[in-house]
């Protein structure tokens, strides 16, 4: 008898719910924690990359232990890192005279969480039965979307509500929800992991010209996503001249709502579309998004085209995992760690090029068309011709695409081949 995976499912949800808090909670209360106890954005900056750093390393160390050791004797640990990293982070002022280690130290803790949760889950959904498994893996990851939605709402009405003062509190609430992940999936069936002896080696897998051009795509895919995730608040605040709390549910806020919508509704309707040229096309009109975000004189349809940037974003990674585990079935849990670490080299790659971008650009000719054109100040120009610059993201993300369907087509003109040739 089959055993019953929604509780997996449950878990898997909760699981990518973690990881938007995980993800989204230290950028929100970046002031709070700058005035209150003397850092500098430096120091701010530093977090964000240690918290990327070390899922990157952690994607990369533990992707062949998921199917060494199954899906269980990572997902509890996992779960609990994520608890005490939240735990720690909250109390670093009580525990440490110096509370930028105390807060250095949280962060490596739960972003190696995240950093297991995100080479688990998607081979966890993966391997789990599923009519559509493009469409079950975004609905999964939709979860993202809303957590993020969710977390930079309540986060941003809690410190306006009870000052920033109560910062250690909101972290102390939200650390609820990787506890219930923790019981959830303490009493959740797994599923089997690929035998080694059917798995891909990873060797033959990494020298294959599709994977190859996948892991470019995710990388691509990423970028996309995390530019206009991350940039969006900053781009209404400096580039339109918006209040920061307009900035943040405008910018943050929109484009992970749209994003989730997305995600969810290919995960509700993805079994009746082609998942590649959905991707194609999503990653298409993200393309266009960023160029009217980047040149639109008008502050509304700014603001629109960077929303729907997020529906353009929204399968971009959970697709290219589908198209991966379609091509290479055996692939493994190794197969999704080292996508995850190219996805997470993109996030650290595109945000970092749009900020260098936006800081030397303001004299380059791009730029000084843009202040010419709308009469904008330096920094503004230089964050348009930032965001132009790094359309070439979504772009690059729709052409892999495109070059991966050319190559899913033609294996399977191959596969058939022996089978039409008896029948001539």
């Amino acid at each position: 008898m089959q055993p019953n995976y929604r509780l997996t499912r449950l878990g898997c949800y909760t699981g990518i719910f973690t990881q938007a808090i995980i993800c989204n909670i230290t950028p929100l209360l970046f002031i709070p924690i700058m005035e209150l106890y003397g850092l500098t954005y430096t120091q701010l900056g530093i977090l964000v990359g240690v918290n990327f750093v070390t899922q990157v390393t952690v994607d990369i160390l533990f992707s062949g232990a998921i199917d060494r050791y199954g899906y269980r004797r990572i997902a509890l640990p996992a779960i609990l890192c994520a608890v005490a990293g939240l735990l720690l982070f909250s109390a670093a002022p009580l525990l440490f005279p110096d509370v930028y280690l105390g807060l250095l130290l949280a962060t490596m803790i739960f972003a190696a969480s995240s950093g297991l949760l995100e080479v688990m889950v998607s081979p966890i959904v993966d391997a789990l039965p599923s009519r559509n498994k493009g469409a079950s893996m975004s609905l999964t990851h939709s979860f993202y979307a809303w957590g993020s939605v969710v977390v930079i709402v309540l986060t941003t009405l809690f410190v306006y509500a009870f000052g920033a003062a109560r910062w250690q509190t909101v972290i102390l609430l939200w650390t609820l929800v990787p506890a219930a992940n923790f019981v959830i999936f303490f009493k959740s069936p797994f599923p089997p992991t690929t035998p080694e002896e059917k798995r891909e080696k990873p060797r033959k897998l990494l020298f294959q010209p599709f994977f190859l051009v996948g892991l470019l795509a995710i990388m691509l895919g990423a970028s996309t996503e995390l530019i206009m995730s991350q940039w969006s608040s900053a781009y209404m605040e400096k580039g339109l001249a918006l209040p920061k709390v307009l900035g943040d549910l405008l910018g943050m806020c929109g484009f992970a709502f749209f994003m989730g919508i997305g995600r969810t509704y290919y995960g509700i309707r993805g079994g009746r579309m082609n998942m590649n040229r959905a991707i194609v096309l999503c990653a298409s009109g993200a393309a266009v998004c960023y160029v009217i975000v980047a040149i639109s004189p008008w502050n509304w349809l700014n603001i629109l085209a960077c929303a729907l940037c997020g529906i353009g974003a929204s399968i971009l990674w959970p697709g290219t995992l589908v198209t991966c585990s379609e091509r290479y079935p055996m692939g493994g849990a190794w197969m999704f760690a080292i996508l995850a670490a190219a996805g997470d080299i993109g996030n650290s790659i595109g945000p970092w090029l749009m900020g260098l971008i936006t800081d030397h650009a303001q004299n380059t000719s791009l730029a000084l068309w843009f202040r010419d054109w709308l009469s904008l100040s330096g920094e503004q120009a230089a964050m348009r011709a930032g965001v132009l610059i790094c359309a070439v993201f979504p772009l690059g993300a729709a052409l892999c695409h495109a070059a991966l369907g050319r190559m899913l087509r033609r294996h399977g003109q191959k596969q058939a081949a022996p089978e039409a040739g008896p029948m001539g």
